[in-house]
């Protein structure tokens, strides 16, 4: 072990206390906004592809059960202070193409899913492939570029990346996501719970994720917090990045949140090659992982290989574990792992 990572190592492990890969694609738009618009006071109706430009002229809009059209985005732009309403699920039907297969955007719009259901139909796709190769899997199946709220909706079975976030002003509460009969043969993958790249505030709570790939995957952004969610199944984990060229995370708040089962829990990943990036004000606290496999936590700046030749062009920065993070490894894996390139790049 080199004196850089063996010190990194005590610095982290002082902080931290216990009772016992594929990058992502930008698919965001710049910085999140929409422009304002004055909708109409009425109640508009969502119950085919057909019906959606007249519900949207609307402040009210009620989305009734129905199967969308395939090979088709479900756009709602809705307009500035609109509330959404949810009564029936919605299905997307097996067809291959990029996707993704729903977007809501707007200003100040309040969506409220009713507890029902985006049903993805992942099993039609899943190859064990996920983005590499066989079937074409349209991704992500929800993105939220509106600023307001976004709450009470189950995503199941996502063909591959599930939730992809990038209003700003944004508070996303009890949106859960099954992609459990992905675990079957491993065929999931790809399988992201919330991906976020956003200019923020974002807050993501009361959530929980069932999934084959990151649980949470911050790939760009400031004031992003994730807290009391619950992330369970073969998941990768609450992780930054990886981070490439000219990229800021900053800002960040990870607390209270409960992980099973996880490959890894907590990892920071950078790319080797990566620069003119930073990672800075990330703060875990009161979380509790158990049963993880593989690493505890790793902060790793050698992306895409693990633990291989770091990189120096991404600073990692003010990484803080406050109050008590449990962090609970099965047999054979490693609770804590840092690999950086130069206590500049990585000064703690």
């Amino acid at each position: 072990m080199s004196l850089l990572r063996g010190a990194a190592l005590l610095s982290v492990l002082s902080m931290l206390h216990s009772a016992s890969a594929n990058p992502l694609p930008t698919y965001f738009n710049a910085t999140g906004d929409e422009p304002s618009r004055i909708g109409k006071k009425c109640t508009g109706t969502i119950n085919s592809a057909a019906s959606v430009a007249a519900a949207v002229e609307c402040t009210t809009i009620i989305i009734e059960a129905f199967t969308m059209t395939e090979g088709t985005t479900l756009t709602i732009a809705a307009p500035t202070g609109a509330t959404i309403t949810m009564q029936g699920s919605i299905t997307f039907p097996y067809y291959q193409w990029a996707g993704p297969l729903m977007v809501v955007s707007g200003t100040s719009v309040t969506f409220d899913g009713g507890g029902y259901q985006l049903i993805g139909n992942g099993a039609s796709y899943w190859d064990g492939l996920g983005g590499s190769g066989g079937k074409t899997k349209p991704a992500p199946l929800l993105r939220i570029n509106n600023s307001g709220t976004f709450k009470n909706v189950n995503v199941l079975n996502a063909p591959m990346r599930s939730v992809a976030i990038g209003g700003k002003s944004i508070t996303v509460t009890n949106v859960n996501v099954d992609n459990s009969a992905g675990d079957a043969s491993t065929l999931g993958h790809n399988t992201d719970g919330f991906d976020v790249s956003s200019d923020g505030p974002v807050t993501i709570s009361g959530c929980s994720v069932h999934t084959q790939d990151d649980c949470l995957a911050i790939n760009r952004g400031t004031g992003i917090t994730f807290t009391g969610n619950t992330c369970a199944g073969p998941n990768h984990g609450i992780s930054i990045g990886s981070i490439g060229n000219d990229t800021t995370v900053s800002n960040v708040v990870i607390s209270n949140n409960k992980m099973t089962d996880g490959v890894t829990g907590f990892r920071i990943k950078t790319d080797a090659t990566g620069s003119n990036s930073f990672v800075t004000g990330v703060t875990y606290s009161g979380n509790t992982l158990s049963g993880i496999t593989s690493y505890g936590v790793l902060i790793d700046q050698s992306y895409p290989s693990t633990l291989g030749t770091p990189g120096t062009g991404v600073i990692v920065s003010g990484i803080a574990f406050t109050g008590t993070n449990t962090v609970a490894v099965a047999s054979g894996a490693k609770r804590l792992e840092i690999n950086c390139g130069s206590t500049t790049s990585c000064p703690g």
